[in-house]
């Protein structure tokens, strides 16, 4: 009997009666139903979460948020805004708002399936990092495995969503407050740096004046100094005028006497108004050097004056700019300016006294060429000086009035060029001294030009450092620093929904249970073929066969369904359709063989393997997660196969992979024939265990 014969009379035995088609035709749907009914109910479950019913409690009493460059204050209820995510419907579950008590309740009777409490200080939490008071804000989930496990995970994962939104709302506003201060302290730190330049080209004008005031105070040193010694030689001066003063004075008393003794004695007169003329001449002439002398320290004691009153302003104006810079004290600067106007009081007071003995002294230099004038105008007149005795006696006594006179001025000249010299000495002194202070003050501003400079290059140097973002980069970077890492999905293959991802698995176990369903009716070998003298192989294909035929059926069928009923589009087709035949040729091939050579033992072994294969080909998690000795078994399982080659047709993945799935179906398929040729081989002996079988189901 040929393999096409084998199958066609198996197929009229089971079709033979209304039941039997009505068997067939069921054998035919069950994967469809399975598959089909499995895929529909769990097509979109995360779609639907929003009918699980689910409470909200928001106990937050919001917070006051400051603004850390503005100052400005805000109230800000982060609990509110969760709870409109919530509520808006964007974070899955349907969201209730109640109380505490009702949430408690509701979660722990099964009215709800979680519950999430956002407590009274939430919003202050969040916003402790703005006080240096850092504290977690939370959120507390109260959940009930006894009412559902999953809902429980699908919650903490919503409430991990709702937390890194937050977190990244939080972590945005903080970046932006820092940005925002960042540009705040660029904004002043440029204002700083043009302050510091300022503050350097000041400093700069300052040592250029000081470098001016070093030569200034050298020069008002060197003529107090000259006038010091000017001062002494008018003292020495005022004194020879003093004694000189005395002398004439003896002498103008000698003339009176002289005069009285010249109107009683006229014999000699002419030489001796001879005499007294000469004399009278050298007298006006060293009194007119005299008074050349105090004119000449007149003019030199005012120009000190002039010089002093210059050098104390420009001292003054640079004494109050290191005040002002911190370079010297304000009590330093007002001890050299009291300095300064001592001296400058005594050579003022100096001064006046010389102008006044040099008014005198020039008095006396006119009474004495006068008088002089006198002598010669006697001399020459001496014959007629007799009958000028009496008014000669008279101005003798004139003239010696005068000379005392003159001796007093001499005396008070002689101790006021003496103060004179004293107080130029002081002067000299204290010009010496403002001299050395003002090479100080020129050593620190150089230094203080130096440090100005230095800290204006910092400054620019910091400046540079410190980036200068507009206002949409500061948002861009603030939103980066909340949230840097971006995942973009980069997917080989795409499942589409949650049905599409489990249609591997359930199609294929749909497929295996096909199968399986089969042999409840058709019988592996066929008894007619056992007992003809044919080849062994020809009965097991021929028994394999009619089984085969209808699991194509099943396949189409199931194929359809999930296409077109569930529509879930395959990316390959084709291949598709080819992975489902091969797997179902594949499977029944294995239960062909287990009911072969066990019969009803092969059988339950056939829903043993189902079960086994159930855990170990990766349809749900990855099959890596499984613990071991089911790990092992993944590999050596043909539905590991089907499920990993329905994936990459269904979802567009490796086709190489594809093609080495259905190779390994390929080789089950021919493990299975060999099998069960081999127990055709052996059924053809009969056995008293084959005619008196120990379990019949």
């Amino acid at each position: 009997m040929t393999v096409i014969r084998l199958a066609v009379s198996e197929l009229r035995r089971i079709s033979a009666g209304v039941l039997p088609v009505l068997a067939v035709v069921a054998m035919v749907v069950i994967p469809t139903l399975y598959s089909g009914l499995y895929l529909f109910a769990n097509d979109d479950p995360y779609g639907a979460l929003n009918r699980v019913p689910a409470a909200l409690v928001v106990e937050d009493r919001g917070a006051t948020s400051t603004d850390a460059v503005t100052g400005k204050t805000a109230e800000v209820r982060f609990g509110d805004q969760v709870a409109k995510r919530l509520l808006g419907g964007d974070a899955g579950f349907g969201w209730v708002e109640v109380s505490r008590s009702d949430a408690d309740a509701g979660v722990r009777s099964g009215r709800f399936d979680a519950a999430l409490v956002i407590g009274p200080t939430f919003s202050a939490d969040l916003l402790s990092s703005e006080r240096y008071e850092p504290q977690q804000a939370s959120l507390t989930l109260v959940t009930n495995d006894a009412s559902n496990y999953l809902a429980t995970t699908i919650a903490e994962t919503i409430v991990r969503d709702v937390r890194d939104a937050i977190a990244e709302q939080v972590g945005t506003q903080a970046a932006e407050t820092l940005l925002s201060a960042i540009a705040t302290i660029r904004t002043d730190l440029t204002s700083g740096v043009g302050g510091a330049q300022e503050v350097a080209d000041g400093v700069g004008r300052l040592a250029e004046g000081t470098v001016e005031l070093v030569d200034g105070t050298a020069q008002l040193s060197q003529g107090a100094l000259e006038v010091a010694d000017g001062s002494a030689r008018l003292a020495d001066g005022a004194d020879e005028l003093a004694s000189a003063s005395r002398r004439l004075d003896e002498g103008s008393a000698s003339l009176s006497s002289g005069l009285g003794t010249l109107q009683s004695r006229t014999g000699g007169l002419p030489s001796q108004t001879r005499a007294l003329a000469d004399g009278a001449q050298e007298v006006a002439n060293g009194n007119a050097e005299v008074a050349a002398v105090g004119r000449d320290a007149a003019a030199r004691t005012r120009q000190l004056v002039g010089d002093l009153d210059a050098a104390r302003g420009e001292v003054e104006a640079a004494l109050a700019a290191l005040v002002a810079d911190g370079s010297i004290t304000q009590q330093e600067a007002d001890e050299i300016t009291a300095t300064l106007e001592r001296a400058g009081g005594a050579v003022d007071e100096t001064a006046a006294r010389v102008e006044g003995a040099a008014g005198r002294l020039d008095e006396l230099s006119a009474g004495s060429a006068r008088l002089a004038a006198g002598a010669q105008e006697l001399a020459g007149a001496a014959p007629e000086l007799t009958d000028g005795i009496a008014t000669a006696a008279r101005g003798g006594a004139e003239v010696a009035a005068g000379s005392a006179e003159l001796a007093g001025g001499a005396g008070t000249l002689a101790q006021d060029t003496t103060t004179l010299a004293t107080g130029a000495g002081q002067v000299s002194d204290g010009a010496a001294r403002l001299a050395e202070s003002s090479v100080t003050l020129r050593d620190g501003t150089s230094r203080l030009q130096q440090g100005a400079t230095e800290l204006a290059d910092g400054l620019q140097e910091g400046l540079g450092k410190i980036p200068d973002l507009d206002e949409k980069t500061q948002k861009d970077t603030a939103r980066t620093i909340s949230n840097p890492v971006r995942v973009d999905d980069d997917v080989i293959a795409r499942a589409g929904s949650y049905g599409a991802g489990l249609a591997p698995f359930f199609m294929s176990l749909a497929t295996w249970i096909g199968a399986y369903v089969l042999f409840l009716l058709v019988r592996p070998l066929s008894p007619r073929a056992l007992a003809y003298d044919g080849p062994s192989w020809r009965t097991a294909l021929g028994g394999w066969l009619t089984p085969a035929l209808v699991g194509v059926g099943q396949v189409a069928l199931m194929f359809t369904v999930v296409r077109f009923a569930l529509d879930i589009r395959p990316v390959h087709e084709v291949g598709t359709a080819v992975v489902l035949l091969v797997a179902s040729a594949a499977f029944v091939a294995v239960l062909q063989a287990l009911n072969a050579w066990l019969g009803a033992v092969g059988q339950f072994l056939g829903l043993v393997l189902m079960l086994v294969q159930l855990v170990t080909a990766g349809g749900t998690f990855p099959w890596q997660t499984i613990p071991e000795p089911l790990r092992s078994l993944h590999n050596l399982l043909p539905m590991s196969y089907s499920v990993e080659g329905l994936r990459q047709t269904l979802f567009g993945g490796e086709t190489p992979t594809m093609v080495r799935d259905v190779g390994v179906l390929l080789l089950v398929f021919l493990v299975g024939i060999v099998a069960t040729t081999a127990a055709a081989h052996r059924q053809r002996v009969w056995t008293p265990s084959r005619l008196q079988p120990e379990l019949v189901l």
